[in-house]
């Protein structure tokens, strides 16, 4: 009767044949590879200027590399450059950044020089923003332009997503990253077939993506913290406070990212707009001092390498400074995404929390204030789950990460994001 009974219950849903999924593949691993050297192009570019800026001509001219007046220089210098690619270059760089996220959007391909040279410009200059949503943009329309041309019956989103995926996995260096926010962004919408099916093609794209940039730039995301071993009582506790200090703190900047872009915005003209935004910036960074400048990768890894180095009022600074700078850079104009200097910003909290209460673990407080952080600003779970973790690789924290979640998430659920809509220009 048992068996009976189980072979008249209907079956899973077949998967796709594999002869449907076969011809994504060299698409797949094309999208892949060229995304990653896009992102890899841009870097090396943005390297090099920023060498010149930061390194070679204040040692000719004798100034400080990163004393307050040379800071400001730069920064303003920065942001006249920029203010004239949005607004003289052809498609004036894209969309306000204020209104753009990791959901990138589709642009005509003579936009794309000006969202190069503008990216290139602030990654060089030193506003605290990363490379993620104009890359992004940047690859999913030529990903569009070039692969409609090539398959003109492909649909659209195919590309978006091989492009999406691609970028995503070559920024954090694995595949992984993109195959949660995959799953998340699919998690509303009805799948046909396997969920595997959908992630197949992306999922190789963003594989390609990852290993192009792991040959050439071997990037290292873990902060070197003293390893953590088995979690107690007090560090989840610990774990469940600090992140909700993160979430706090970031949500500060959501509510402030609308009036900031607004107060920008009455200025009207990109030239007024990234000049005021470059001086703000300036005497942030004074305040904040050079650690807070850039997308802020190689700075926190400088503050993960000696934790022990600065006081708890110094953490607290940096942290709030290093938000500050990113929604200003946002809002008047810079071409960036928010999450690498989101993640700055989380590392200094939790390293800021370890230093006020040594009985803190330094992994568990970094983690912790990283996954808040990234809770309030991205509204990505799994993103955030995985940055938090890979920052530290100590498994013991995982679990302490998925517990502290909860309540960080009951935060900032249902609350504005930090993402603009189209009529952003209407903002008061």
């Amino acid at each position: 009767m048992i068996q009976h009974s189980a072979q008249q219950e209907p079956s899973p849903a077949p998967a796709a044949p594999a002869r449907a999924l076969l011809p994504t593949i060299v698409p797949a691993l094309l999208v892949g590879i060229v995304a990653s050297l896009v992102l890899l192009g841009v870097e090396a570019a943005a390297e090099q200027l920023e060498h010149l800026l930061w390194r070679d001509l204040p040692d000719a001219l004798g100034v400080g590399r990163y004393s307050v007046l040379w800071m400001f220089v730069v920064l303003l210098a920065t942001a006249v450059a920029v203010g004239l690619v949005v607004w003289k270059v052809p498609g004036h760089a894209g969309p306000d950044p204020a209104t753009t996220g990791l959901d990138a959007p589709v642009l005509p391909p003579a936009v794309l020089p000006g969202l190069v040279l503008a990216t290139g410009l602030m990654l060089a200059g030193g506003p605290s923003l990363g490379p993620e949503n104009p890359i992004i943009a940047v690859n999913v329309s030529l990903a569009v332009w070039l692969g409609m041309r090539a398959f003109p019956k492909a649909p659209e989103k195919g590309w978006v997503a091989l492009a999406e995926a691609a970028t995503i996995g070559a920024l954090f260096g694995t595949p992984v990253a993109a195959a949660l926010i995959i799953s998340e962004a699919l998690a509303g919408q009805r799948i046909k077939g396997q969920l595997w099916d959908s992630l197949f093609a992306p999922l190789l794209a963003a594989a390609a993506g990852a290993i192009t940039v792991t040959l050439v730039a071997q990037p290292v995301f873990d902060l070197g913290l003293p390893a953590f071993g088995h979690p107690g009582w007090t560090d989840l506790l610990a774990a469940v406070t600090v992140a909700l200090a993160g979430a706090l703190l970031g949500m500060g900047a959501v509510y402030a990212f609308p009036h900031v872009h607004g107060a920008f915005r009455r200025l009207r003209h990109p030239m007024l707009m990234l000049p005021a935004g470059g001086v703000v910036l300036g005497a942030l960074a004074a305040l904040g001092g050079h650690l807070t400048l850039f997308k802020g990768l190689d700075e926190m890894t400088e503050l993960g390498h000696d934790p022990g180095g600065w006081s708890a009022g110094e953490f607290a600074v940096m942290a709030v400074v290093k938000v500050a700078a990113m929604v200003v850079a946002a809002c008047c104009g810079f071409r960036g995404g928010r999450i690498f200097p989101a993640v700055f910003a989380g590392t200094a909290l939790g390293l800021c929390a370890h230093a006020l209460v040594p009985e803190v673990h330094p992994a568990v407080g970094v983690a912790a204030a990283v996954l808040g952080m990234l809770l309030a600003i991205t509204r990505q779970g799994w993103l955030s789950l995985f940055v938090a973790a890979v920052l530290v690789t100590s498994p013991g924290v995982i679990t302490l990460l998925v517990l502290a979640s909860l309540p960080a998430w009951l935060l900032v659920t249902g609350r504005p994001q930090m993402q603009l809509g189209p009529d952003a220009r209407a903002v008061r």
